[in-house]
């Protein structure tokens, strides 16, 4: 109601999951993208979204706005993050600008989030995963499938399935065999 009263012209759909939204037939400009959503979530959300619409925008909303989130976020392509503990004027004005295809000031998120700040490049530190993300790395590098993951952890196995997707992601490869190559050259697993 807030996004259609404040921007007359916009058009808004709404999806419970991404499963849900990946069902939209039109192309949406920009996918404002919740990063709790039921299954996948909105960081492991992004790429699937960038595939589907490599033109929309995605704007990454979350209660949590901590460096670590904002910046998996801005690397997996988001255009800006946003707390939902933002006045709905704040919020407002980055889907404005992004609707615009301006850049999303600094303040938007905390400069460190974003890279600012640091010394060396991206590739120079280890990829910062969660520590349930660490768990299945390190028992993916052992040879263990999901679902003996998911027994192991007491999580189910779309939930290991997500933490996989997480950390194929945060080491930039794509399969299980490079994440563990990966994750032994940079030291992350022994």
């Amino acid at each position: 109601m807030v996004l259609s009263a404040a921007i007359p012209d916009l058009v808004v759909s709404e999806a419970a999951s991404l499963e849900e939204a990946m069902h939209e037939r039109i192309e949406p400009a920009l996918v404002l993208l919740d990063i709790q959503l039921h299954g996948l979530n909105g960081l492991e959300g992004i790429a699937l979204v960038r595939r589907k619409w490599p033109h929309a925008a995605v704007i990454m909303l979350s209660s949590e706005v901590s460096p670590q989130k904002v910046r998996m976020a801005m690397e997996r392509g988001a255009a800006a993050f946003v707390s939902k503990a933002d006045p709905a004027d704040k919020i407002l004005a980055v889907i404005s600008q992004v609707r615009r295809g301006l850049p999303v000031g600094s303040d938007s998120f905390p400069a460190q989030a974003a890279g600012g700040g640091r010394a060396g490049s991206a590739n120079d530190e280890p990829p910062l995963l969660t520590p349930r993300q660490s768990e299945v790395l390190d028992l993916m590098c052992q040879g263990l499938s999901n679902k003996v993951i998911g027994r192991r952890l007491n999580l189910s196995e779309n939930t290991v399935r997500g933490h996989v997707q997480a950390v194929l992601a945060a080491l930039q490869v794509s399969s299980r065999s490079e994440a563990g190559f990966a994750a032994r050259q940079r030291g992350i697993v022994a």
